[in-house]
């Protein structure tokens, strides 16, 4: 048996047939097993077994496996406990129980309001001259402060804090304004939306009585109603942090600290309802203990995303090398290892990961892909993990 079979699956997202790299493309880098969604479907409405049956066909055409449902996106009437709440939640029922039926066991999703993931740069300059994502912190409230306008949102921001950001603002070229507006607001890969900034002003007001405490409860509600259909479709979730993990623009985030995992968990006891496991967006994050939070709930990770991001003093932070930064990987894979081989031992379920966010290098420029998910990039944060993945399951005991 090849040794790498007994460590963690490795996986690749694809943004399906419109992706400029092929499933062909991703068979040459060493993934065995894909990543996608069903993108042409607008968020909220059911996936039929007919179009899930079309791309898992495609996929293994091509000798690979479709792995992990990246994301079966939850509505925002979902998250603010909207009138349409119950709709939403049976279209998303039905969607778990046609995954199921199609041999589909994992879905990755979160609930972020309204925005997703979120980056003020899309090709932040590095030394070596590759080109990575960042969130420039002055730049995100730049943002929020003269763009947005959001009301209220100079009590957030100390008096210092508030010269700082203005100052930062003044320089921007009207050019800069317009690139930075699309970078938050233009829908980056997975977000499945886009706003206007008079459209995200509007959609944030769905927001005005929803706290922390009140999308924790909507998260909770959401769980308790589609975990035992999971559980019945042998289909585990995995609920994404937050990224970044912390508040933006005045909306709550509730899935950013081994706290909040720890709630999400004892309200839902069930393994079905589980976790991605994402260095990065927990790496942001100085508070947060990676490693801990897999020798705490190593049973609730149904997914692995790695990559690693370098903190500023400012609480700025961009993607760095998968190996450098503030993430250290080597300790994580040992420890998502460790998990592996208890699941090898008991189950024979594999934990599937991909590596996330790579850097722009040499020509991949010249293909427009979706930021951070450029090939030779991704390939080289593969490899990487892939060679030190094998030299710790040669020189780990576990």
């Amino acid at each position: 048996m090849d040794i790498l079979q007994l460590g963690l699956e490795h996986t690749w997202r694809w943004f399906g047939p419109n992706d400029p790299i092929s499933l062909s493309d991703i068979q040459q880098t060493g993934a065995t097993g894909i990543v996608t969604a069903l993108h042409h479907l607008p968020n909220g409405a059911v996936w039929p077994v007919e179009d899930i049956k079309k791309r898992k066909s495609a996929i293994e055409a091509e000798g690979l496996k479709w792995s992990v449902v990246e994301s079966v996106p939850v509505h925002e009437e979902i998250k603010t406990g909207g009138s349409n709440r119950s709709h939403y939640l049976e279209n998303y029922k039905e969607t778990l129980r046609n995954l199921g039926a199609c041999g589909i066991d994992v879905v990755c999703y979160n609930f972020m309001p309204v925005l997703d993931w979120t980056r003020t740069d899309l090709a932040y300059k590095l030394d070596n001259g590759s080109l990575a994502l960042r969130l420039d912190i002055r730049a995100l409230r730049a943002f929020d402060l003269f763009i947005l306008q959001r009301p209220n949102a100079k009590t957030e921001y100390t008096h210092e804090e508030q010269k700082v950001i203005k100052n930062y603002f003044d320089h921007l070229t009207k050019d800069d304004k317009v690139q930075l507006t699309k970078n938050i607001l233009a829908g980056l890969p997975g977000s499945e939306e886009e706003y206007t900034v008079e459209e995200f002003k509007k959609v944030i007001k769905a927001y005005a009585r929803v706290g922390h405490k009140e999308l924790r409860e909507n998260l909770v509600y959401f769980l308790k109603e589609v975990i035992p259909v999971a559980e019945q479709s042998n289909v585990k979730m995995a609920i994404h942090p937050d990224d970044p993990p912390f508040d933006l623009f005045g909306l709550p985030r509730v899935v950013s600290t081994a706290d909040d995992f720890r709630y999400l968990f004892e309200q839902v006891p069930s393994r079905f309802n589980g976790l991605t496991f994402c260095s990065g967006s927990l790496g942001v994050r100085e508070d947060n203990d990676l490693v801990d939070i897999i020798n705490s709930y190593g049973d609730r990770i149904h997914f692995a995303h790695l990559r690693s991001t370098k903190r500023e003093p400012d609480g700025s932070f961009y993607e760095a090398n998968h190996l450098l930064g503030d993430v250290d990987m080597y300790e994580i894979l040992t420890a998502l290892l460790k998990e592996q081989y208890k699941r090898l031992d008991q189950t024979n379920d594999r934990i599937p990961m991909r590596p996330d966010h790579g850097h722009q290098l040499f020509n991949d420029g010249e293909v427009i892909t979706n930021p951070g998910y450029s090939l030779m990039g991704r390939m080289k944060g593969l490899a990487e993990l892939r060679g030190l993945e094998l030299g710790i399951l040669k020189s780990v005991d576990f």
